[in-house]
């Protein structure tokens, strides 16, 4: 249900039960050409063969038995004797354009096969039967692009070499649409079982090998089906899709549930807002699960299944969905979006854009215009099959994706695989930092349920909002690089944590920081006092940068959520320079402060400034970085 899956044999059921003219061929070959027709319309396409392997051979003239003997064949998946019929349909007609139908099963068979070179001559015969702008004439003209798109690629192969992710993970026939959490510890996964259920399953890394994958949650999977999932970056948010069992809007709804400690909440619907009585499937959130992206054939869209686009507002409510529009959506189908943890590169499937046939995987960056043109991901990570889904991992080094094994041309089932990114793709991809870690009260340890936000300190906007784990109080919030950014860790009843992080200059972004994040009871006492690690002054000056206001706004806002709480502003220097202009320059700075939340309307009477200059290090000013860090700006409740 949840899969992607292409249509082999193009009209073939509405052709074997049209009337056609035959009063030209054998008689006996009639019998054995209506016999055969009749056995496929009872659905039995092998036993049907025969009977028209026997007609051709009765009146070897006999074009629409060779055309639906090829039919009969590709429908059982025997490709190569398909390909035979339909060339000996094609050699009683060459340039008649009532073989125009053996010339497209033909091609359409061969492109699916991956042989584009012996496709390219029938396609371009058959281009020159018809209509350049007609509809059949534009189909044409898009294979023979790709084809000899195609054929290019494979020229030019990337350097990538999938392997199978781990045997451990094979327990059912078919596995499909992997997604990780930020550090690639934990996975989930679509499984397809024996009895044709789809369940979604978890396993775990462990620095070496991949647990035994168990069912996601018994409050999740049902004996319907449940799949194409989307987890969040700290792994405790999820969207998967159910097409059946479950009261819904349409034909496939989406989902979520949301973990706290080792339990998944109730699945619950979306809401009509996103799901509609139409089509909605493969989710793909942002990395703070603010944004989702799905696919859906709702009426508004370019073409048919379309990606989407929704935002989740402060209230824990769905915006409206918007069609990510062109270039993105073709008037074909789009499939299986994943927008990646830095919030810029999109990669999706289309059949819509030129590619190696069906469904190929394509990349996409974010720009101040909208979406780039969309870059085929090239061969053979698109091949002449269908490329369902792709997860690149947030540091940009990693892939993951299903794989359908073929056996003669035939699906055998589905793996997952992974391989090294190449570094063509690599510099599409900006790699994202993450913290890890626990928030706990600072003197019981118990775990908090915090807030942790990211914020943009040149736009003062914030870029990841996350919610701590109530029962363990562990959080994975992620930070793009190429910034100047806040993190706040919050909760009612506590000093906020404020932490600086500056991207700017960096350039070992995708690296996994551990922070474990101890938060003070906002009660008066010596040590009831945090750091300001946001406020920024030109050396030896006491004027506020601009970019200060993130951290003063969050002061603020504080002061005003507490209206009776008063506090201390104390600056403090390193060792060098006169200890009397020292403590000069840190009681105006500590006044700079005071100063500006004043004028965010906060009493003068609840805050007090005051300068200690180099008498309070926090640590010895025997380096650069520690004198840095007794450089500060702290407030403490009094």
């Amino acid at each position: 249900m949840t899969r992607i899956s292409r249509v082999v044999i193009l009209g073939i059921c509405c052709s074997f039960v049209s009337i056609h003219d035959s009063s030209g061929q054998d008689k006996k070959a009639q019998e054995l050409y209506a016999q055969s027709i009749k056995l496929f319309s009872e659905r039995k396409a092998t036993e049907a063969i025969p009977f028209m392997e026997q007609a051709v051979k009765q009146d070897p003239t006999f074009k629409d038995a060779y055309l639906k003997l090829g039919q009969l064949y590709e429908f059982t998946r025997r490709f190569e004797p398909a390909i035979t019929a339909y060339q000996n349909a094609i050699r009683l007609q060459p340039d008649s354009p009532a073989s125009g139908a053996a010339y497209q099963s033909l091609s359409t068979t061969l492109l699916r096969l991956g042989r584009y070179g012996e496709a390219l001559p029938y396609l371009e015969k058959y281009q020159a039967m018809v209509t350049p702008q007609s509809v059949q004439g534009k189909r044409i003209g898009r294979q023979i692009e790709s084809a000899r798109f195609a054929q290019e690629a494979i020229q030019h192969p990337q350097p990538v070499d999938p392997k199978p992710l781990s045997s451990v993970l094979q327990t059912t026939p078919s596995q499909y649409f992997p997604v990780l959490t930020a550090d690639e510890q934990t996975l989930v996964f679509t499984a397809l079982k024996p009895e044709g259920d789809e369940d979604l399953m978890t396993a775990t890394f462990n620095g070496e090998t991949w647990s035994p994958p168990a069912s996601l949650s018994p409050g999740i999977n049902t004996p319907d089906n449940e799949g194409t999932a989307s987890l969040s970056a700290d792994g405790r948010m999820i969207v998967f899709t159910v097409c059946q069992g479950r009261k819904g809007f349409g034909s496939c709804d989406l989902y979520v549930s949301r973990k706290t400690g080792s339990d998944w909440s109730a699945p619950e619907n979306l809401g009509s807002t996103v799901n509609t009585r139409f089509y909605e499937s493969q989710p793909s959130l942002s990395a703070d699960g603010r944004r989702l992206y799905f696919v859906s054939d709702r009426p508004g869209g370019k073409g048919r299944r379309d990606i989407w686009r929704s935002d989740l507002d402060t209230d824990g409510n769905w915006h409206e969905p918007v069609n990510v529009g062109e270039p993105i959506n073709t008037p074909y189908n789009e499939a299986s979006p994943f927008i990646h943890a830095n919030g810029q590169v999109l990669f999706f499937a289309s059949e819509g854009h030129v590619g190696l046939g069906g469904y190929d995987l394509f990349v996409s960056d974010s720009a101040n215009t909208g979406w780039t043109n969309p870059t085929n991901l090239g061969y053979p990570i698109n091949t002449s099959e269908d490329q369902a889904s792709l997860f690149v991992a947030a540091n940009g080094k990693r892939a993951y994706y299903s794989f359908e094994e073929q056996k003669e041309g035939v699906s055998q089932k589905s793996r997952l695989y992974a391989f090294d990114l190449p570094e063509s793709l690599r510099e599409r991809v900006k790699p994202v930092s993450y913290l890890k870690g626990i928030v706990a009260d600072a003197k019981t340890k118990k775990p908090l349920a915090a807030t942790v936000e990211l914020i943009d300190l040149k736009t003062n906007q914030i870029v990841s909002r996350v919610q701590a784990d109530a029962q363990t109080g562990q959080y994975t919030a992620v930070m793009p690089g190429g910034g100047d950014y806040a993190l706040y860790v919050s909760v009612p009843g506590y000093l906020f944590k404020s932490l600086s992080f500056d991207f700017t200059q960096k350039r070992d972004s995708g690296s996994a920081l551990l922070l474990n994040v101890p938060l003070v009871p906002a009660v008066a006492g010596e040590t009831a006092r945090e750091t300001l690690n946001n406020l920024f002054f030109e050396s030896g000056r006491y004027d506020l940068a601009d970019k200060s206001r993130t951290e003063l706004d969050r002061l603020s806002a504080f002061l005003k959520a507490s209206p009776a709480v008063k506090i201390e502003i104390a600056g403090h220097t390193d060792d060098r320079g006169d200890a009397a202009a020292n403590l000069t320059l840190s009681q105006k700075r500590a006044q700079s402060v005071v100063g500006y939340l004043t004028k965010a309307g906060i009493d003068p009477g609840r805050i007090r400034a005051v300068g200690y200059g180099k008498t309070k290090p926090v640590v010895p000013n025997t380096t650069d970085e520690n004198r840095q860090l007794n450089r500060r700006i702290e407030w403490r409740i009094l």
